[in-house]
């Protein structure tokens, strides 16, 4: 009987370090959550995207019509338009993060 038990054992035991490492494998391969910053400006709400203190990322939602995105893809402080629902955190924000 303890000669069956053993494999089941080993398997459980290994795939409980298995799991037990799963977490920060995930966590280093996926993008950090921002600091978003929202302010209300006359008739448009304003969201700041933030990571490491770099401002990256500027939604604007007005009053009428659809949201658009200003993302500054290279860290040179010039935003452009991007379209899409979704904001991607460029590659120069990510490296020290």
């Amino acid at each position: 009987m303890l000669s069956l038990f053993r494999p089941f054992a080993v398997l459980l035991f290994g795939g409980g370090l298995l799991l037990a490492g799963s977490p920060a494998l995930a966590q280093s391969g996926g993008s950090p959550d921002p600091e978003i910053t929202t302010r209300q400006e006359e008739n448009r709400t304003i969201r700041e995207y933030r990571l490491n203190g770099r401002l990256y990322a500027i939604e604007i939602r007005p009053a009428s019509g659809p949201a658009y995105h200003l993302v500054d893809q290279d860290g040179d402080g010039n935003f452009e338009r991007q379209a899409g629902d979704t904001i991607r955190v460029p590659e120069w924000v990510r490296q020290d993060s």
